[in-house]
């Protein structure tokens, strides 16, 4: 273990021995902390909150601090964040709140640049990225491999699906389906993200039958159920389509349209 003598490390807190911790970053009560994870200098992590392995924390960043919500009054709630995670300078992650679950939860493998911003109860998944200054309102669901652009903003109790890609300074008010690209003022979902799902191994025939999922649901006039009837069938030849399927039913705000 290596830790800064100028750092401040709660007796309650508990640190795997192969932790750094840099210049005059303070860890508060219940935190604990896995192995091989460096922290930098300047560092506040508040309380109750669970840190995995290999994660890099960068200076001045606020890890789980009290949720900036009028309804938290102090009580017991957490942070979760998985393995292999950078966070750039500056990022602020949230505890959850009681009413909301009392948990926000990151994965692993995800990429924080600069002064991202994750509010309380947000549930964030695995592979994401998300770009400088991003910011995620309470309870927003953000699901894997989902890449979110510089200054984009998430409303609070939306979803962004599973390989999803929205625009830089894009406002996000309803949910974002799996496998699309929403960009502009207003948002709105301008094609499949096939060169992200390119990248990620895709074969042709399955983006293929999601860019004909992508013209169902946006450009033939479907109602939405009518438009997940006809993905239902397509899903015979594509098991790729259950998660666009599923992105949509569990849509509690509507989707972008």
């Amino acid at each position: 273990m290596s830790i800064d003598s100028s750092a401040r490390i709660d007796p309650k807190a508990e640190i795997d021995s192969d932790v750094t911790i840099g210049p005059w970053t303070i860890i508060g009560p219940n935190v604990q902390i896995g192995s091989g994870t460096v922290i930098d200098s300047h560092v506040m992590i508040r309380a109750n909150t669970k840190i995995g392995k290999n994660n890099r924390i960068f200076q001045f960043s606020s890890v789980g601090e009290d949720p900036a919500d009028k309804k938290f009054h102090g009580e017991e709630t957490w942070l979760e964040i998985g393995d292999n995670n950078v966070l750039r300078e500056g990022s602020n992650l949230h505890r959850g709140t009681e009413s909301g679950g009392g948990l926000t939860r990151v994965g692993s493998d995800n990429l924080f640049m600069p002064y991202v911003h994750i509010a309380h109860d947000c549930m964030v998944g695995s592979n994401t990225i998300f770009a400088n200054n991003v910011g995620i309102s309470g309870h927003v669901e953000v699901d894997d491999w989902a890449i979110l652009g510089g200054y984009a903003g998430v409303n609070q109790f939306l979803k962004i699906g599973a390989h999803a890609m929205v625009g830089g300074v894009t406002h996000i008010d309803h949910d974002v389906p799996a496998y699309m690209i929403v960009s502009g003022q207003p948002a709105a979902v301008r094609a499949i993200n096939s060169i992200g799902l390119e990248r990620r191994g895709f074969d042709k025939p399955t983006i293929k039958q999601l860019r004909t999922a992508f013209k169902i649901i946006y450009l033939r006039g479907r109602g939405l159920s009518e438009a997940i009837a006809e993905l239902k069938v397509l899903r015979e030849d594509c098991e790729a389509m259950q998660v666009l399927i599923d992105s949509l039913e569990s849509s509690s705000k509507g989707i972008h349209r």
